[in-house]
Parts: structure tokens; sequence; C-alpha cells
């Protein structure tokens, strides 16, 4: 999703540059490619994890030598599954502790940091966003199945973070839009192993996803701060 995000904005024209992390920008050959095509006045890359505070804070001090003005940062992370054992829980049973910190880590305390560090390049008074992607299983209202335990869990509290730092960041700047969103499923590695159970029309493919998710940015306003929205543009309750 990140890479199909990074790709819609070079193709508008009206996006004069952008910057796009990554946790190994050594191995990023697809990012690396895009930066050759559209040179780097267009397209830089940074390193990221959104997992490690330290890696954040290093990435904004290096935006921020390049600019100290942003209109958008997208927050593209997410953990479902992984290849150690780490797999969406059916019964209590299958919890466990690491897998948790791992996935509120990643899912929750990271968006949030990300937000922490960078908040302060959007809020010029003029209309900026900044854009979380989170999942329909955060809502805890919407929960009729159960199982999931971390990830649903850890969606919830990046949707609660996201509505806290709304309410706190339009007292600084009255303009910047903090939302969620939920990109619907999408022919990624993270939704790849439970696709059987997707029908066909449901499952996008990244760009398609991704022009859905900037087309609702687009036609955000400053009273849409602190909610959550699907690819469509309709709100997702609590």
């Amino acid at each position: 999703m990140g890479l199909a995000l990074v790709e819609q904005l070079l193709a508008d024209d009206k996006q004069p540059r952008v910057i796009a992390s990554v946790r190994d920008p050594a191995h990023a050959e697809a990012l690396e490619s895009l930066a050759r095509e559209h040179g780097a006045s267009r397209l830089e890359i940074v390193a990221l994890d959104l997992a490690n505070e330290d890696s954040i804070r290093a990435a904004r001090d290096t935006v921020g030598r390049r600019t100290d003005r942003l209109t958008l940062l997208m927050i593209c992370g997410g953990l479902l599954h992984d290849d150690n054992g780490m797999w969406p829980e059916k019964k209590l049973a299958d919890v466990e502790p690491e897998h948790l910190a791992r996935a509120f880590a990643v899912n929750a305390s990271g968006p949030l940091l990300m937000i922490k560090h960078f908040h302060d390049l959007l809020c010029h008074g003029e209309r900026a966003v900044i854009a979380s992607l989170s999942a329909r299983v955060g809502s805890i209202s919407d929960n009729g199945l159960g199982g999931w335990y971390a990830y649903r869990a850890s969606k919830a509290a990046q949707n609660q973070f996201t509505r806290t730092a709304a309410i706190e960041l339009r007292r600084r700047s009255k303009q910047l839009i903090c939302i969620g969103l939920h990109p619907g499923t999408v022919n990624t590695g993270l939704s790849e192993p439970f696709q059987h159970n997707v029908p066909k029309k449901q499952l996008q493919d990244a760009n398609t996803a991704a022009s859905h998710l900037l087309d609702v940015i687009a036609h955000l306003s400053a009273e849409d701060s602190g909610q959550v929205f699907d690819w469509a543009g309709k709100p997702i309750a609590p």
C-alpha cells in the first residue's frame, strides 16, 4: 500500500515533492527505481522503523532539514501476522503476550509516535492531513465475530489515539485534519492468507485502493478530523 500511494502521489503534478520512508532503504528496489525515474528532487527516501521511536525521531530530523512544512502525512504500517509464529488468534488460548506487544507497537504506538514527532510540520495554519491506515476490525461496535485479539485491540487503540490527537491538534491548527482510513481488503501480503473468504469484487489491488484513499483525503474538511473513514468515504463507527 505504501508503494502504491507513493506512485499515485508522484503521478499527480500538483505534488512537488514526495518523501517516502522505509525500514531499510538499501533494499527498497522499487522505491529506488521510482527515485531514478522521477529524480531525487521529486522523491526522497528516508529510513524509518515504525516500532522504534529513535528511528522515527531521526527520520523527523532528516525531513525537517529538507522542509519546515508538510501538507500530508500518510502512516501505512500494519502488522497482522509474520514469519515467526505470529498469527491472528481464533480463541483465548492462542493469545501470546509478545504478540500483543508487537501488534500494539506497530499498529497503535507507532502511528501515535509518528504524530508526536511530525505534527509540528503540519501545524502551519493551512489545510493539512494526517492519515493513518487503520482497519474496520478496530471498530468495537462492529465486532460480531470475535477472535483476532491483538489486531482488533491494537487497531481500536490506534483509532482512539487518532481521535485524541485530533482534539489536541485542532487547538493548534484548525485546518489540520487527523483521521484513520480503512482501505478495504487489498491484495497485499497482509491479507493474502485470508483472501479465500473475500468475494473477488471486494478484493482491490493496491493501486486502486491507493486511488480511493487519496480521493477520500481530497474531499475531507476540518469537521471530519478525529474520525475513521472507509475507502468509499463512509464513516466507521467506533
